[in-house]
């Protein structure tokens, strides 16, 4: 137990902060590109899914034509949106070392549009949909004031 103690303190003494700062920044940078690689797996999958999807449903009868909603389709290509659009967001972390909102704000917004444009009324009720609604106003009034923000600090 001693040796835990004297480590607990090494790290704790105010000596010790910027050591500690770059340990952390480099734990966030490894766990960053961990996260970057699992997501271009996830994309690549979804990638082989869509293109599967688009395939059978091309080549069953009525040929040419989808057995499955255009809705479901959109839904996959949205889900691939969704998946670049939150490597972007690791991306830009990696470079900049700042999570910039701006992007996190899009994601989030396109993620609830998904959900939107997929919406099943036979399977939620008006009030889902009037929450998602509420969430995409939300959302875009923030992505207005971080704008305004960022024009100001500019100028």
């Amino acid at each position: 137990m001693k040796p835990i103690h004297r480590y607990i303190r090494l790290i704790l003494s105010k000596d010790q902060d910027l050591l500690f700062l770059s340990l952390l920044r480099s734990f966030e940078k490894i766990l960053s590109k961990l996260l970057a690689i699992c997501l271009m797996v996830v994309i690549f999958v979804a990638v082989f899914d869509l293109f599967k999807v688009l395939v059978i449903e091309l080549q069953t009868e009525p040929f040419g034509f989808f057995n499955r909603s255009l809705i479901e389709i959109f839904g996959l290509f949205l889900n691939i949106l969704i998946a670049l659009e939150l490597l972007e967001n690791i991306t830009v972390y990696l470079k900049d070392n700042v999570i910039q909102v701006e992007l996190v704000i899009v994601t989030a917004m396109i993620a609830v549009a998904r959900k939107i444009i997929i919406f099943d009324f036979g399977k939620y009720e008006g009030m889902d949909l009037l929450a998602l609604g509420f969430a995409i106003v939300c959302l875009a009034a923030s992505f207005w004031m971080v704008k305004k923000l960022n024009v100001n600090n500019k100028h």
